[in-house]
């Protein structure tokens, strides 16, 4: 079976860091006559952002089989006196600098720890700024090609752990801090599931920095992010419907140039006139003073906007008013 090293860094794609950990790594399986394996976690980590590092590992390291070589580096020690650590903990090993990278594993339950010291397990020559390629990268090789991680140092009893904020009940209510934000912006708490389902078995508000929260959903599409759209004829000043955009419509509207919906019926995205051939073109677009209502002017290619063939969907009037 081939040795599994999965790679968590914040040096990004654009340069060659990346690659040169893994070269390291392919020879000297290589040379162990082992095949080996490597899995990219993510490294668009923050520069220099070790919570967000341990936080990557935390969610991703579960769902790899036991045995498996976590290598970090999240690094802004790297040259000074900290030290190098293998971690092993809960059938994982995990390698990189110890400042705090794996705090989540050091509570997870029982384990064991390294120091990386041993020059058998590191490139020959050992960059002031470089680490992950010198010496971690060559260590979590070694490893998954069948070193046991007692061979690479001394033990460790006190690896760093990150001061994570504290959970803690405020009459009636728990208290806890937001450890992170994601890419879609979901903000990442540090309380746990159990006791937000605890909660919720009864009237819930959250609040966050000063904000209440209105109402608790379960995926993103249930939330959504709904505002009405309206969609105003350039030419004619004629409005010809109102539909409803969220973030990615709106995206999708701004990229393409067509006007883009999502279905709250359908729960789905669709793009006006794509099985009509009635498209909308868009010319110009607003959002009014509360950000709250979007007004796009367009061409209205084909018969009109309303699939009853009227060119606005407001063609129906009251009575006298």
């Amino acid at each position: 079976m081939a040795g599994l090293v999965t790679l968590t860094t914040d040096f990004g794609l654009r340069d060659a860091y990346v690659a040169e950990m893994k070269g390291v790594m392919l020879g000297i399986a290589e040379a162990a006559r082992r095949p080996l394996a490597l899995v990219d976690v993510t490294h668009e980590v923050e520069p220099h952002d070790i919570t967000e590092g341990a936080l990557a590992l935390e969610a991703a390291a579960p769902y790899f089989p036991a045995g498996t070589v976590h290598l970090a580096v999240v690094d802004p020690g790297v040259g000074t006196a900290r030290r190098g650590l293998a971690l092993a903990a809960g059938g994982h090993v995990f390698v990189g600098p110890d400042n705090g990278l794996f705090t989540a594993f050091l509570e997870a339950g029982e384990w064991r720890a390294f120091e990386l010291a041993e020059a058998d397990y590191r490139l020959p020559i050992v960059s002031r700024t470089f680490h992950g390629r010198d010496v971690f990268a060559p260590a979590a090789a070694h490893v998954a090609t069948g070193v046991d991680p007692a061979r690479l140092g001394p033990p460790l009893s006190d690896p760093v752990r990150l001061a994570w904020p504290e959970v803690h009940a405020v009459a009636g209510a728990v208290a806890g801090a937001v450890v992170h934000a994601d890419r879609f912006g979901n903000l990442i708490t540090n309380i746990d599931r159990k006791t937000f389902d605890q909660l919720a078995k009864g009237a819930l508000e959250i609040e966050v920095g000063g904000h209440v929260v209105s109402r608790v959903v379960s995926t993103y599409s249930d939330a959504a992010g709904l505002v009405p759209a309206i969609v105003q004829e350039e030419s004619t000043g004629l409005v010809l419907m109102v539909g409803w955009m969220n973030e990615e419509s709106l995206r999708k509207t701004l990229d393409t140039g067509r006007t883009w919906f999502w279905s709250r019926s359908r729960q789905e995205y669709w793009c006006k006139g794509e099985t009509s051939g009635d498209r909308q073109y868009v010319r110009e677009a607003f959002y009014d003073c509360d950000a709250d209502v979007l007004l796009f002017k367009v061409h209205q290619h084909g018969n009109g906007a309303c699939h009853t063939g009227h060119r606005t969907c407001f063609y129906r009037r009251f009575g006298a008013v």
